[in-house]
């Protein structure tokens, strides 16, 4: 159910932001452990969440919302599996280049579609899910370099390293989306961007509590590098607060899958970070995956109105 037209634009934002997120959280991979350049975006990204969050406060005061019953569980749920998925993203950059890496990641508009039906009992118009099929084709074009493949080719690549981490990644952003949307609807009160920046506050303090406690006890001498990476990471912190506000919001005013297809746009800034900050070679497959992928969105979005 949609509660509030605000889901669009914030899910376009979060789209954008996100990619240049990940564009320099790559960076970062390179010079730290798989742990440690995922702890960044929720260390750093702890000041900025809360001056989020004491800005809306300041400019629309008045009393906290009260908090339902599974709030701190379902915000438990969607942190690690946020967490998981992180990890696994930045695995399969380094199976696999930028683009490619996130374009596996992308099937969790159909598993997110999938799992919020079974979950959530959401459900989808026809001419929604024909938006996912036309996103799925995009993204398997652009993993796949447009080559032309056989049947056993194509099972073949999907059990490659990268798609499998790619894959995974995509299952546990759809968790990690349905757990922040089940928090989030256990916030009373009308005022839903509040009720996200409460659930992302809560959220990223338990995520750098969990991962940083398994880094000071699994890998001590990076807690130190992450600390002395503050110039960068600091930049990853900043636009994964804005990014997560964003995603947030469309997660508590909108269906799960419908925030996740539209959020496929997000292959869109990738290609373009891919290409213009990272100079990595953009093939003409890609641009004509790229075009299937705007066509999912453009069909999810005429499904919902």
């Amino acid at each position: 159910m949609i509660t509030s037209p605000i889901w669009l634009p914030a899910t376009l934002i979060a789209g954008a932001v996100q990619a240049w997120r990940t564009a320099i959280q790559r960076r970062v991979s390179h010079s730290l452990s798989l742990n440690a350049a995922g702890l960044v975006r929720y260390l750093y990204g702890i000041p900025f969440t809360l001056m989020l969050l004491g800005g809306y406060r300041l400019f629309f005061p008045g009393a906290l919302p009260g908090i339902g019953p599974g709030f701190l569980l379902f915000c438990v749920a969607g942190g690690l599996a946020q967490i998981i998925a992180t990890n696994l993203l930045i695995l399969a950059f380094r199976y696999r280049n930028f683009v490619v890496g996130t374009a596996y990641s992308k099937t969790e508009a159909v598993q997110g579609a999938v799992l919020s039906f079974l979950l959530l009992d959401e459900r989808l118009s026809p001419l929604a899910w024909a938006g996912i099929g036309c996103g799925v084709m995009g993204v398997m074009l652009l993993s796949t370099g447009g080559k032309r493949m056989g049947a056993m080719d194509v099972l073949r690549a999907l059990t490659q390293p990268a798609a499998l981490t790619g894959i995974a990644s995509g299952f546990f952003f759809a968790l990690t989306a349905i757990g922040i949307r089940r928090a989030t609807q256990a916030v009373d009160g009308g005022d839903r961007f509040l009720a996200a920046l409460l659930v992302l506050a809560v959220t990223v303090l338990l995520q750098t509590l969990i991962q940083g406690a398994w880094l000071m006890l699994r890998e001590p001498g990076e807690m130190r590098r992450v600390l002395r990476s503050w110039r960068v990471s600091g930049q990853v912190g900043l636009l994964s607060a804005l990014g997560s506000a964003c995603w947030f919001t469309g997660f508590a005013t909108a269906p799960v899958a419908l925030v996740r297809i539209v959020g496929q746009v997000e292959v869109a800034f990738t290609m373009a970070f891919g290409h213009f900050y990272l100079k990595e070679r953009m093939r003409r497959s890609e641009v004509a995956g790229l075009f299937l992928v705007v066509s999912g969105v453009a069909l999810a979005l005429m499904g919902a109105l």
